[in-house]
C-alpha cells in the first residue's frame, strides 16, 4: 500500500482498477493533441498517458506533486510531461488551460468535476474530453430529450458537441472506494459555443424541472410572448424542460431575445 493517503478535503478517490484504466486509454481520441489531466493523484493514469502523446497535469496536493516529480522525473526531464502544481481553476482563469489544442483526459475530483467540464467546453483549445465523474452527473451531460435527466448540462453539451458514456465504475474500483457509482464518459466537441446569455436562460428554463417550460420562463418573461412562440414553434404550452430539444431551447431564446420586455441576453 502507498503511505499517500486520500484526502476528504481534496476528494480524492485513486483508480486501482487496471481494466477501466485501459478502457480509459483505449477510448482516447486519435490525434496528436497534447493530452491535460487534472488531478494525476498517484498517476496510475499518467503513466499510461505519458507513453502515448505528451501530458500537462495540474495537482493541487502538494504531498501528491512531490510523489509525482519524483516518480516521473525521467519523463519531466525528457519533456513528456509537464506538471504544474497548484489549484487549476486559478491558472485557467479566462484564458485556455492549454496554449495548444487538447483533449481532457482525467480522473476527476467530484466536488469540482461539473465546473471543470463546463471550463473545458467552453476553452476553444479543448477538443476533446475523457473524464471519469460521478455516474448522476454523467447522466446528466450525456441525457437525451425526453429523459428524466435531460438539464440545462445537458443542452450546453449538446450545443457544442456529442456525449456518450464509455464504462460504468464501481466503487470498489477505487481507493479507498467512494460512496456512488462513477461513469467514464467521452465528449467530442464539434464546434461552436454557449453564450452566458443563453446558460443564463437555461438555468430559468430548468429551474423547477417539474414545473412547466412556460411556468419556469414565465418568472422572468412575459407569459403571452412565451405562448405565442410555442405555438410558433408546434409545442405544446404543457411541454416540461426535459421534453424540450436542444434545438428548441435555441429558437425559443433566440425569440425572447428580441422582446423588447426581456433581458438583454446578448452579453
Amino acid at each position: 500500500m502507498n503511505e499517500i493517503k486520500a484526502k476528504k478535503k481534496f476528494g480524492q478517490n485513486f483508480l486501482k482498477d487496471t481494466a477501466v484504466l485501459h478502457k480509459i486509454v483505449e477510448a482516447m481520441p486519435k490525434n496528436d493533441h497534447v493530452i491535460a489531466e487534472i488531478g494525476p493523484g498517484l498517476g496510475d493514469l499518467t503513466k499510461h498517458l505519458v507513453k502515448i502523446k505528451g501530458v500537462v497535469a495540474f495537482e493541487v496536493d502538494t504531498d501528491l506533486c512531490t510523489h509525482l516529480t519524483a516518480s516521473f522525473k525521467e519523463e519531466i526531464d525528457g519533456k513528456r510531461l509537464t506538471l504544474h502544481c497548484g489549484d487549476v481553476l486559478e491558472r485557467w482563469n479566462d484564458n485556455s488551460l492549454v496554449d495548444a489544442p487538447y483533449d481532457l483526459v482525467a480522473n476527476l475530483p467530484y466536488y469540482i468535476a461539473t465546473n471543470i467540464i463546463l471550463k473545458a467546453l467552453a476553452d476553444p483549445m479543448c477538443h476533446n474530453l475523457l473524464v471519469m465523474i460521478q455516474k448522476e452527473v454523467a447522466d446528466k451531460f450525456s441525457a437525451q430529450p425526453g429523459e428524466k435527466v435531460f438539464s440545462a448540462l445537458s443542452v450546453i453539451t449538446q450545443s457544442v458537441g456529442e456525449a456518450r458514456t464509455v464504462v460504468l465504475v464501481p466503487p470498489e474500483a477505487f481507493d479507498p472506494p467512494p460512496k456512488i457509482d462513477s461513469a467514464v464518459i467521452r465528449i467530442e466537441k464539434k464546434g461552436g459555443n454557449v453564450s452566458k446569455g443563453f446558460s443564463d436562460f437555461l438555468k430559468i428554463a430548468f429551474a423547477q424541472p417539474r414545473k412547466t417550460l412556460v411556468k419556469n420562463l414565465s418568472s422572468f418573461y412575459p407569459k403571452t410572448e412565451l405562448l405565442e412562440i410555442l405555438q410558433t414553434l408546434k409545442l405544446l404550452p404543457t411541454i416540461r424542460p426535459h421534453e424540450t430539444t436542444t434545438s428548441e431551447y435555441h429558437q425559443i431564446y433566440n425569440n425572447l431575445k428580441g422582446l423588447p420586455d426581456g433581458r438583454d441576453q446578448s452579453r
